[in-house]
């Protein structure tokens, strides 16, 4: 095993921007089931930074700024659609986490089925356009 990993609970965490990040912390949590963990909201409603738990894993994520970091991230509305990167959530019942982002009224990519390597999964957007796979298949199992 590497010694460059340090021994945590999570040691890949994605990062995100997002125009309305309130409304895409409320979306996470309500349809995916993550968790606020630490939401640091600026005087004028946009979240300078944010820590959404999911299970032994968290995403972070802030509202667009003109920084230094944020000028090397591109938005999926900024690039037609288009995304480089997506992130897979492990789930108890996709079936349960299908319909939940079905009523949220986002578009489903792939709609949910069997896979052929095990497991039971979907993607979609989130509603500014990030991908996610959600999905049984557990990779450690």
């Amino acid at each position: 095993m590497s010694s460059i990993p340090k021994n945590t609970k999570a040691n890949v965490i994605p990062c995100l921007r997002y125009r309305d990040a309130p409304a895409a912390i409320d979306w996470l949590c309500n349809n995916l089931g993550f968790e606020r963990q630490l939401v640091i909201p600026n005087e004028d409603g946009s979240i300078a930074h944010a820590q959404l738990g999911y299970g032994n894993g968290m995403v972070m994520l802030s509202s667009i700024f003109d920084t230094e970091f944020g000028r090397l991230m591109r938005e999926p509305a900024q690039i037609g659609g288009g995304v480089t990167q997506c992130s897979y959530l492990v789930v108890n019942d996709a079936d349960l986490v299908y319909g939940r982002v079905l009523e949220s009224g986002v578009k489903v990519e792939m709609d949910i089925k069997d896979e052929d390597y095990g497991g039971r999964g979907f993607t979609c957007r989130d509603p500014e356009g990030h991908l996610w796979s959600v999905g049984t298949y557990d990779p450690f199992a």
